[in-house]
């Protein structure tokens, strides 16, 4: 199949699915739709979300980030994705099930679904079919920089998601009020961390096993709840704040929010902690790295009363004109009052983040490779220590440190990208440094 035959079958796939869409919400009306956007938090959101409602309502989401525009319509239709995507026997298949899925009883009260884009209009495209009810933006921050070039460009893409929802709820902390220009929704509400947020939380008090005791503020009700939320740093509880929003909006009353919020948990590479040989705590947040994600990802590591921090620091990828910039603003915060070691992987960090980090003072330690990490930490790793692992996917895969310094290799199953697929594409990466 020529390039250009593929681009057409490609398109005529999605368009069709797309049209099933939104036959499948005509069918039915009852279906709720939420849609999870911004540039990190998507996935610990959408988890959230649907934990949250699941206390009461029948939910639909894929566990995957299947958020692009050939991937969305099955996951909201709830249909595998083809083993083979140039098949047109397979996507037959898919049509049938998508005709199945329309024509039979619900079997949801609503459906979570993640949006994700790599350049301008892809979210904006969404709304040519979608029409949630309730809209979720996560943050606007640097992503793809290579097409986007601004962090402006980056918002108007985001915050498309917001004004195509008949309702939006907009992340106060990680969004910039000077973006509210872009936003055309009269119906939006704020939440996060802050009091500034409409919904947001009141943190009482921490501890790693039981996670942050507080207060609910929902502007709804008179009087603020009492919860707890089982995860590390305060970014992390944002999503646990938005996923209260929608289940306040969808009619969740207050015993079912404080039982499902109770149920929320860290995703695997989404600063989820494990258990550390040495008896140390390691916080995998290796499923991707951003320059905001990094950046809370390190002040949670200094939130931790531990005799050793270690920053296992990646690349951050995709981030074009601005990865220098970036890379030494990452570099910035670590400080040498906090951090044993700064280990770097990748030559953006090798260039750009270690420089920074030394310059401030740190211990740093350029590794060519996340094996090469691994076995550095391990050697200089303290009992009780906590380590942070953060980078992005592509020539970094640092779940693959991660391993090194496991209490038990049982725990391999909690990190990301250990299928076949992904192990045999990891070999051949780490085959080319022996």
């Amino acid at each position: 199949m020529t390039n250009k035959l593929s681009e057409m079958f490609k398109t005529y796939i999605q368009k069709t699915m797309e049209r099933y869409v939104v036959r499948y919400f005509q069918a039915h009306p009852e279906v709720k739709l939420v849609v999870v956007a911004g540039s990190v938090g998507k996935t610990s959101t959408k988890l959230a979300i649907a934990t949250l409602l699941s206390e009461r309502l029948r939910v639909r989401m894929h566990e995957g980030n299947h958020n692009a525009h050939l991937s969305a319509p099955l996951a909201i239709l709830g249909i595998d994705y083809p083993g083979n995507i140039k098949s047109l026997g397979a996507w037959l298949s898919v049509f049938r099930a998508a005709k199945a899925r329309i024509a039979q009883p619900t079997d949801v009260d609503v459906i979570v679904q993640e949006l994700g884009t790599d350049k301008i209009g892809e979210i904006s495209h969404f709304g040519t079919y979608l029409r949630p009810d309730i809209g979720v933006v996560t943050a606007v921050s640097a992503e793809h920089m290579e097409f986007f070039h601004t962090i402006d460009a980056v918002a108007q893409e985001e915050l498309a998601a917001a004004n195509f929802s008949t309702h939006a709820l907009i992340n106060r902390d990680d969004i910039d009020g000077t973006y509210a220009k872009y936003l055309t929704n009269a119906h939006i509400n704020t939440y996060g961390t802050s009091g500034s947020a409409e919904y947001h939380f009141i943190d009482e008090d921490f501890a790693l096993e039981t996670g942050h005791k507080g207060k609910l503020v929902i502007p709804e009700w008179q009087e603020p709840v009492d919860v707890r939320i089982k995860v590390l740093g305060e970014h992390s509880l944002r999503p646990a704040i938005a996923a209260t929003a929608v289940a306040v909006k969808l009619g969740l009353n207050s015993t079912e929010i404080v039982t499902g919020i109770a149920k929320i948990r860290a995703a695997p590479g989404r600063m989820n902690v494990i258990r550390g040989t040495e008896d140390t705590i390691i916080i995998d947040d290796t499923y991707n790295a951003s320059p905001l994600a990094g950046a809370c990802a390190i002040r949670a590591l200094y939130s931790l009363s531990v005799p050793q921090r270690i920053a296992v620091l990646g690349s951050m990828n995709e981030l074009g004109d601005s990865s220098a910039a970036e890379h030494q603003a990452l570099g910035m915060l670590c400080d040498p009052n906090q951090l044993a070691w700064v280990v770097t992987v990748g030559d953006e960090a090798e260039k750009y983040l270690a420089p920074s980090a030394r310059a401030q003072g740190c211990q740093v330690k350029i590794c060519k490779n996340a094996l090469e990490a691994g076995g550095f930490v391990r050697s200089v790793l303290e009992h009780g220590a906590a380590v942070l692992f953060k980078g992005s996917q592509g020539g970094i895969f640092l779940e693959e440190a991660v391993k090194v310094v496991l209490h038990s290799t049982d725990d391999e199953q909690q990190l990301v990208r250990q299928s076949p697929a992904w192990l045999k594409q990891k070999n051949d990466f780490f085959s080319k440094f022996s």
